[in-house]
This record gives structure tokens, C-alpha cells and sequence, in this order.
């Protein structure tokens, strides 16, 4: 049996398998050609250490194919928030963690530079084979746990003097956090808080449990922190068209999440091609910050300007600024006791106006950039719909062929559409 390490240094190696086998399909260990066959055995039982709970498999023709069933009944929280934590330090890393709070032990104490070098010699020189901290390794990591709020630094004359932050009691917010951390961007934050947490009770059941947005954290949490600075970002985009992901330079500018399937976009700027469109944030990866850009405030309040004409993620501008907009409206029949259909246009609506034409009959009508994404929701309204007009005579017709075709499958005919 080959052996493994169930911690990892590359998180971004073991989201890919779980895409592949979890997420986009569930493949047999013949199909995955990307590696070796012993790779696939050591990550498959890797994460088998992590999710083997929730782990099935089924025997087809092409060999077994392993995938993840949860039910959401029993199970609270997410199971896959178990790899992100698997992450693996360095000897180095978590010996200095540990020194350097062990020297901060309490916000009394407020130490320069190289007095904090000097007390990390002396601890370390007990040590048989002693490490070596250099004074710039231990400025940046002061630096990273001040960005953190656990360590405070004040700059008193030409000396950086460094203390360690006062602790912050919680009150009892467990419940806050088992929600936050199954639905939130992001929300392995509020696992990892739980983790600290004595009662482990589930206080949340979920009807749609949109887990596997867990395997984007790291990405999202790079893009929020661009956000925040303003700044441009290199980034990694895979695409089922080609072989290779192809490394793209961007603005993000705003996350949306669809509430009906969980999937998360990066509503984003490429100055490439001078348009503002979306990339979806689970074929991202490799983040790379880069400097503020002047152009981010102006690029936002476009993007919410361009809001009220976009039903989902599509914003149908070209390199010109020029929009292509389409127009949707249909009427729909109710009868006396059916004001909850009218009720449901109202509030389910992203943009567009409902007009009452008599007490029986309303017209929905809206001007997107792309009709072809309210396609689902104007199926529900299917047996109440009496007139229908697409400006996009491309989507009608499909919509309309779509319609033919649930007919025949249910066997009714002569049906005018």
C-alpha cells in the first residue's frame, strides 16, 4: 500500500481532485488519466481519511466510480471543511508561532525587534540542533499577525515596538456560528471557531445544503482581501475548452452566489477585452494580488449601475461600452383564490414591473442583457402563462422546442404553443 500524509502544503493539488471526482463528475480510477495511477490511489485515500462518512461508490461498466452522499437531515455541517483543515506547517513555522507568543505572553509586555531576536536566541539555544530565525522572517511574521489583530505594533521614536493584543471574550454565540459556517462565503471561518467550542450540537438542518463552495475558500478569501485593497489580481482560469487554464490579469469587483444552485462568480473588469463580465470562482485558482488600481470605485458603480438590467450573471456589454439589451414579457392567468401567484412575481423578481391588466390578468415585462437566464424561473409560471414574446427569437424558439419536447414525453399532442 502506497503511503501517504494526511496533512497537505498544497491545498490547491487536492481541490482539483475533489472537482473532478466530487463536483463535475464521478470517475472511475481508469478514466483519470491527469495522473498516475498511484497519485490517484494515495489523494483517494486521503480524502477518504477526511470524508469517508459520506463516501459511496457505484460498479458501471467503465470500473467504480466513488462519490459524496450527504444527507442534510442528519448532517449539520460540511463535511468537506475537514480538508481545508488538514493544511501542514513547517518545523520552522510552528516552532516561531509559538515562541514569539510565548515571548508576547501578555499585552504588558512591549518588546522592539531586536529584543524579541534576542529572547528567540536564548530559547532557542536549549535546542540540540538550535534553528535559525533571521530578523527579516520575524519582521514579516509580526507583520502578518498584526494584518491578523493579534499582535499590535506602535512605532515610538525610529523604533517598531511590538505588544500582543488584548484578548476579546465571546459571548455564547454557537448557534450564530453553526449557521454563518454552512452558509456564508467563506464560512470554514466559523468552523474553525466552532472547532474551540464544547457543545457540538447541530442546531441547523438544511433543505438545500450547498457544500462543495467549502473547496473555494482560500480563493475567495484572496479576492475579498483584493477587494478590500482595491487591487488588481492575476488569477488562474480553467475552461472545459481548453487543456491548460489560461492566466488572465482582472479587477474583481463583487461576488454574487445564486441562491437556487450555491455556485459562487467573480463579477470582475478585464482590461484585456475593456469588459466587466463573471468567471465562475470554482475554475479559479492561484490568486496573485497586485498593485491598487485608481480605476476600482468607478468600475464598481458601473457594475451596480449595469444591476438593474442583469436577471443573473451575464452583463452584455462589448470593448466599447456599447449595451445589447433584450426584452421579455409574458401575461399570466390566475384564478379568484390564486393571489399567491401574483404575490411570487412580485417578490421573486430581481427587476422588471408586474402590471395588473384586470383582476384575473398580469403582465410581467422586463429589459435584461440576457433573457436566456430567466428561462427557469419562467417555467414555473408554465400552466398560468396565456402570452409569451422573447425579443431574442433564438431563446423563444428553444424555449418553445423545450416545451414540445415535455409534451411528448408526456404523451399529450395537437398542443398550440
Amino acid at each position: 500500500m502506497s503511503s501517504y500524509s494526511e496533512l497537505i502544503k498544497n491545498f490547491e493539488k487536492i481541490r482539483s481532485y475533489m472537482r473532478e471526482f466530487y463536483v463535475y463528475g464521478f470517475k472511475s480510477r481508469e478514466e483519470y488519466d491527469k495522473k498516475s495511477a498511484r497519485s490517484y490511489d494515495d489523494e483517494r485515500r486521503r480524502m477518504e481519511s477526511w470524508l469517508g462518512d459520506h463516501m459511496s461508490f457505484v460498479r458501471t461498466p467503465e470500473g467504480k466510480n466513488v462519490f459524496i452522499s450527504i444527507d442534510s437531515r442528519v448532517s449539520g455541517h460540511n463535511p468537506f471543511y475537514k480538508a481545508i483543515k488538514a493544511k501542514s506547517f513547517t518545523d520552522g513555522d510552528i516552532t516561531l508561532h509559538f515562541i514569539l507568543f510565548d515571548i508576547l505572553h501578555s499585552s504588558d509586555i512591549v518588546l522592539s525587534l531586536p529584543e524579541i531576536l534576542k529572547e528567540i536566541d536564548e530559547y532557542l539555544s536549549g535546542f540540540k540542533s538550535p534553528m535559525m530565525f533571521d530578523e527579516s522572517t520575524v519582521r514579516k511574521k509580526l507583520k502578518e499577525y498584526i494584518e491578523q489583530g493579534v499582535i499590535v505594533g506602535e512605532k515610538i521614536g525610529r523604533k517598531m515596538m511590538y505588544c500582543r493584543a488584548d484578548d476579546i471574550g465571546l459571548p455564547d454565540i454557537t448557534d450564530i456560528l453553526n449557521f454563518y459556517s454552512e452558509v456564508a462565503p467563506c464560512g470554514v471561518i466559523g468552523s474553525f471557531l466552532l472547532d474551540k467550542e464544547e457543545d457540538k450540537t447541530d442546531y441547523f438542518s438544511f433543505k438545500h445544503h450547498y457544500i462543495t463552495s467549502a473547496m473555494d475558500s482560500g480563493v475567495l478569501a484572496m479576492l475579498f482581501k483584493a477587494m478590500r485593497e482595491k487591487s488588481t489580481v492575476t488569477v488562474s482560469n480553467t475552461s472545459r475548452r481548453a487543456d491548460e487554464p489560461r492566466k488572465i490579469r482582472i479587477i474583481p469587483l463583487r461576488i454574487f452566489i445564486s441562491v437556487q444552485n450555491g455556485r459562487q462568480y467573480l463579477l470582475a473588469y478585464q482590461p484585456e477585452f475593456n469588459v466587466i463580465k463573471s468567471f465562475r470562482i470554482d475554475y479559479l485558482s492561484n490568486v496573485k494580488i497586485e498593485e491598487p488600481t485608481p480605476r476600482f470605485d468607478e468600475l464598481r458603480a458601473e457594475l451596480d449601475k449595469m444591476q438593474s438590467k442583469m436577471w443573473g450573471v451575464t452583463a452584455k456589454k462589448n470593448r466599447y461600452g456599447e449595451e445589447r439589451i433584450e426584452h421579455i414579457d409574458f401575461t399570466v392567468k390566475i384564478d379568484n383564490s390564486e393571489e399567491h401567484i401574483v404575490r411570487r412575481l412580485e417578490r421573486e423578481k430581481r427587476v422588471g414591473q408586474v402590471e395588473k391588466i384586470d383582476d384575473r390578468t398580469y403582465r410581467f415585462t422586463a429589459d435584461v442583457y440576457d433573457t436566456s437566464e430567466m428561462i427557469p424561473w419562467i417555467r414555473t409560471f408554465i400552466c398560468r402563462i396565456t402570452e409569451l414574446h422573447f425579443s431574442n427569437r433564438t431563446v423563444e424558439n428553444q424555449f418553445k422546442r423545450d416545451i414540445e419536447e415535455m409534451y411528448r414525453m408526456y404523451g399529450i399532442t395537437e398542443v398550440e404553443i
